[in-house]
């Protein structure tokens, strides 16, 4: 039995969640199969997610922000300190405040659970959900591209679109390989309360082991990212609540008082990883199965949702020219559109986390004075938070806040 759809996303995520509400709000008609593993429902998601400004676009434009900005908080200013082993002093090097826009801050923190409540629930009659569901099998050939699932039955479309996460199964039967690196790190997640109000500031202490950040949520809460070895998240996993707590305030010092935790912490490998390709015959990859970053730099969500607003232009953009959007020069539109950019952001990343964490008193003294002298730059902040904002002239539309 065979099933054919115009387009069909395996991945249920936000990113692939996105993409179908994305390509079905921009062209009426079109028949769009969602694939996942796992039944579709909101997942049990205590963690947020810092949506920069030219992302937020995107949900704007899909009509999906309002929903999602009742539990957000916009993150006004950006505080960063680097901390040696054993300081007790942590001066302020770095600073970013206002707005990339008038009444526009440069990220909101929302929580996933909203994110994905909001998306399931943005879904249009021309996505049909097939989940649970194994898929054991892709094959392209020059018109068609075919899904094979556990089931028996066969899915095709002349474009198959990869959201199926770092470990991408399509990835792998697509034969495209990866460039990575472990960094023998984790990031410990929670959610905090605290004494003190945050006023909109997200903090980010550089400390040897790696950043430690708080990123605002409404009221006095916020979300904590926590980069140690993986040797040391494992032990702090099983520390009583209490002691955590009393952890996270030494290392945050006096910048939001007394600490709780609303809930226990919860570990992530972190690595980098890059896909050869983001594309191959018939298939597009997408999000974390194109690409993983550092959480240093918050950007991982954010670049999977630039993912989708690119593939997304340039496969309308082909469907009423009325060409093959699976062919492959359409789809190395959407390649070369993304790559360097996603490369850039890796290079980045990978050269902050090789940079600071690192106790080296020379290392620390340059980078220390690198982050003063910025400070004292306006246009080169500027230019920075414009970049993490996510704010390109000549990115995708939705990126710009316009329609495809």
């Amino acid at each position: 039995m065979a099933d054919s759809f115009d387009i069909v996303i395996v991945g249920g995520g936000p990113v692939g969640l996105t993409m179908a509400v994305a390509l079905t709000r921009s062209m009426k008609g079109l028949r769009v199969a969602l694939l996942d593993r796992r039944p579709f429902s909101v997942p049990k998601d205590q963690r947020a997610s810092a949506i920069a400004a030219g992302v937020r676009r995107i949900f704007v434009e899909l009509g999906v922000w309002t929903a999602m900005a009742i539990g957000a908080e916009p993150v006004r200013q950006m505080k960063i300190t680097d901390s040696g082993s054993g300081d007790i002093a942590r001066p302020l090097f770095l600073s970013f405040m206002g707005d990339v826009a008038p009444g526009e801050p440069f990220a909101h923190l929302v929580p996933n659970q909203l994110v994905a409540e909001t998306l399931l629930g943005a879904l249009g009659e021309g996505v049909e959900i097939i989940a649970p569901v194994e898929i054991t099998g892709f094959a392209a050939d020059p018109g068609m591209a075919r899904l094979s699932l556990a089931d028996g039955r066969t899915i095709s479309a002349p474009l198959v679109i990869a959201s199926d996460g770092a470990q991408s199964a399509l990835r792998r039967m697509a034969g495209i390989e990866v460039i990575s690196h472990d960094y023998r790190q984790s990031g410990l997640v929670t959610t905090i309360m605290h004494e003190l109000d945050h006023e909109g500031t997200a903090y980010e202490h550089f400390r040897p082991a790696g950043p430690f950040a708080s990123l605002p949520l409404p009221g006095r809460r916020s979300s904590l990212v926590w980069t140690e070895s993986s040797e040391r998240a494992a032990e702090l996993k099983g520390w009583p609540q209490e002691a955590i707590a009393a952890e996270i305030e030494a290392v945050m010092g006096s910048s939001l008082g007394a600490v709780t935790l609303e809930e226990g912490l919860q570990a992530f490998p972190l690595r980098l990883q890059l896909a050869k390709s983001f594309v191959s015959p018939r298939l597009a990859l997408i999000g974390d199965a194109a690409h993983v970053v550092h959480p240093v730099a918050g950007q991982g969500l954010n670049l999977g949702l630039k993912d989708v607003a690119a593939l997304a232009e340039v496969v309308i953009d082909a469907i009423r020219l009325g060409q093959d959007h699976g062919a492959a020069d359409v789809l190395e539109r959407y390649q070369h559109w993304r790559r360097f950019d996603t490369a850039l952001m890796a290079m980045v990343t990978d050269g902050m986390v090789r940079l600071f964490s690192n106790d080296m008193a020379p290392v620390r003294a340059l980078r220390d004075f690198g982050m003063g002298v910025v400070d004292r730059l306006p246009p080169v902040k500027e230019l920075l938070i414009a970049r993490a904002a996510g704010l390109d002239r000549n990115g995708p539309k939705l990126l710009r806040g316009l329609q495809i």
